[in-house]
C-alpha cells in the first residue's frame, strides 16, 4: 500500500480515536501546560521488534496540531532494540501531549503485529511457505493490519469477500457438496481465484478434481499434511489453516505447503511497547 492509501485508510480511525479520547478537551494539560509553550520529544523503542506506523504518529500530531513537527529516523519494517529512537517530535506542548497516547496506541498495535508476523516469517525461513494473514482483523482496521503484516515479512491473503471466492464448510452445507459449490462458482463467470476448505484426505481428492487454484487443508495433523502434500504436489497450491503457532509453524512449513495462514497475526499480536518522552 502506497503511504497516500495507508493515511486514507488511517484517517478516519485517527478522527475516531481523537475524537473519543479529546472529547471536549485534555483538562490535564490545558490546566497544567501553558498556552504557547514550545518543547520537543522522543518516541523511544522499550523492546526488541519491529516498528510499523510512523507516517500514521505523523498523522495523529499533525491532526491534533498542523505546527507540530515529527522527524522519523527509522522506516516501518525495520527492526528496533529497547532504547532506541524512533523518531523525534517537536512544537507546541499542548499539542503534543494531547496527541501522544493516540499516536503511541496505533503504533504499538501495528509494530506488535509486524514484529509477531517476523517471528513466524523466520522460523519457516529454511522452507517454501509463505506466511499469510487472514479476515480476522479489527472491524475497520483491516487495510492498516494487513500493512503490518507486510512490514513483518508475511503476505496478505484476500483482503474481503470481494478478491478471491474461498469456499468453507459453511459453503458447502449449502449447496449440498463441494463439487456443486465449485460448479456453481466456475459458472458464475467470476474472474477472482478459487479455493477450497479441505479437512479430510478424501475430501482432498474431491477438490484435486475440481480445477481449483488452491486447497486449502483446514486443522490437518502432521502425518495428514504430509500425505496431502505428497498427493497434491505440482497439481495445486495448498494452504495450511489451523492451530498454527510459533511451537508447531516449523514443522508445519517443512510438510511442504505453499502457504501458512494465521489469524493469531493479527487478533492476537501483543503491543510493542513504546513511550514518548518530553526532554
Amino acid at each position: 500500500m502506497e503511504l497516500k492509501g495507508l493515511l486514507e485508510a488511517a484517517s478516519p480511525l485517527i478522527e475516531l480515536a481523537l475524537a473519543e479520547d479529546v472529547g471536549e478537551g485534555d483538562v490535564t494539560t490545558l490546566t497544567t501546560v501553558p498556552e504557547g509553550r514550545e518543547g520537543k520529544g522522543e518516541i523511544i523503542a522499550n523492546a526488541h521488534g519491529i516498528v510499523c506506523g510512523l507516517p500514521i504518529v505523523a498523522e495523529v500530531f499533525r491532526k491534533v496540531d498542523k505546527t507540530i513537527q515529527v522527524k522519523s529516523l527509522t522506516t516501518d519494517g525495520e527492526p528496533v532494540a529497547p532504547g532506541a529512537v524512533v523518531a523525534e517530535v517537536s512544537g507546541p506542548l499542548r499539542g503534543i501531549l494531547t496527541a501522544e497516547r493516540t499516536a503511541l496506541n496505533f503504533l504499538t498495535h501495528l509494530s506488535g503485529i509486524a514484529t509477531l508476523t517476523a517471528r513466524f516469517v523466520d522460523l519457516v525461513a529454511p522452507y517454501r511457505a509463505v506466511i499469510l494473514d487472514t479476515r480476522k482483523t479489527t472491524p475497520g482496521w483491516r487495510a492498516l493490519e494487513k500493512y503490518a503484516v507486510r512490514c513483518g515479512g508475511g503476505r496478505n491473503h484476500r483482503m474481503g469477500l470481494y478478491d478471491m471466492v474461498l469456499i468453507k464448510d459453511n459453503h458447502i452445507a449449502a449447496c449440498g457438496s463441494l463439487a456443486e459449490a465449485v460448479r456453481r462458482v466456475q459458472a458464475s463467470g467470476v474472474s477472482v481465484p478459487i479455493e477450497v476448505e479441505v479437512r479430510t484426505l478424501a475430501e482432498l481428492e474431491e477438490a484435486l478434481s475440481l480445477g481449483v487454484d488452491r486447497i486449502l487443508l483446514d486443522n490437518m495433523d502432521i502425518p495428514t499434511l504430509r500425505e496431502a502434500v505428497a498427493r497434491a504436489r505440482g497439481k495445486v497450491e495448498l494452504e495450511a489453516s489451523g492451530g498454527v503457532t510459533l511451537e508447531n509453524v516449523a514443522e508445519i512449513a517443512a510438510c511442504g505447503v505453499d502457504y501458512i495462514s494465521i489469524g493469531a497475526l493479527t487478533h492476537s499480536a501483543q503491543a510493542l511497547d513504546f513511550s514518548l518522552e518530553i526532554l
